[in-house]
């Protein structure tokens, strides 16, 4: 078992939980809550398979995925209230999900021998469309809609891991460090209320 296939598993079970977790305020059964999780999980690489023309999507491909979708969903509501009593959980799940998927985007799309632009723009959609899709579902306003630094730490992190394997660095050691930099960005960014410029549409 390599590290990005762990990788992979991590990083789903991390946006089960995130997406089981979000319904927690809003009237809904185990199935909605199983069905968000589900949702979440696969949302952004489903639809970076789709659009790379990649099949079989990683899911189908791999019972394992599917594994570790239902263990992220049983933590969520076997285990919620514990959670909840532990500030930001579901944003820390969201950020370990979006900095796995970002580099693991990017790498899959490289392998499809794609432009280095779009393997970069498909990490960051692998990412985060998941969470968008989460956010529509719930009628929440899609985090990648508000001016927090979201999508640019993916984005980010999929350049760093396209820069760093032309420059020869070993495969896993890649991997981590380009992890990292999303969750580091991520991070500060919330810590320190950071965001992009803002567009003055009054002027």
């Amino acid at each position: 078992m390599d590290l990005q296939f762990i990788f992979e598993l991590v990083g789903t079970y991390f946006f089960a939980v995130s997406g089981a977790l979000s319904v927690h305020d809003r009237e809904h059964d185990v199935f909605g809550a199983g069905f968000m999780g589900f949702i979440t999980a696969i949302g952004g690489g489903t639809l970076r398979d789709l659009l790379l023309n990649s099949y079989p999507l990683v899911w189908i491909d791999n019972v394992a995925y599917l594994y570790a979708i239902f263990a992220g969903i049983l933590t969520a509501i076997f285990f919620f209230k514990i959670m909840f009593r532990l500030r930001k959980t579901l944003f820390l799940f969201d950020t370990l999900g979006i900095a796995l998927f970002s580099v693991l985007g990017a790498e899959k799309a490289l392998s499809l021998g794609v432009h280095p632009i779009i393997a970069a723009m498909m990490g960051m959609f692998s990412a985060v469309m998941g969470g968008v899709i989460r956010d529509t579902l719930t009628n929440a306003t899609p985090i990648l809609l508000k001016k927090e630094v979201y999508a640019t730490a993916c984005l980010s992190g999929a350049i760093m891991f396209i820069v760093l394997q032309d420059l020869g660095l070993s495969r896993n050691s890649n991997l981590i460090a380009s992890f990292l930099v999303v969750v580091i960005i991520r991070l500060i960014a919330v810590r320190y209320k950071l965001s992009l410029p803002q567009l003055d549409w009054k002027k």
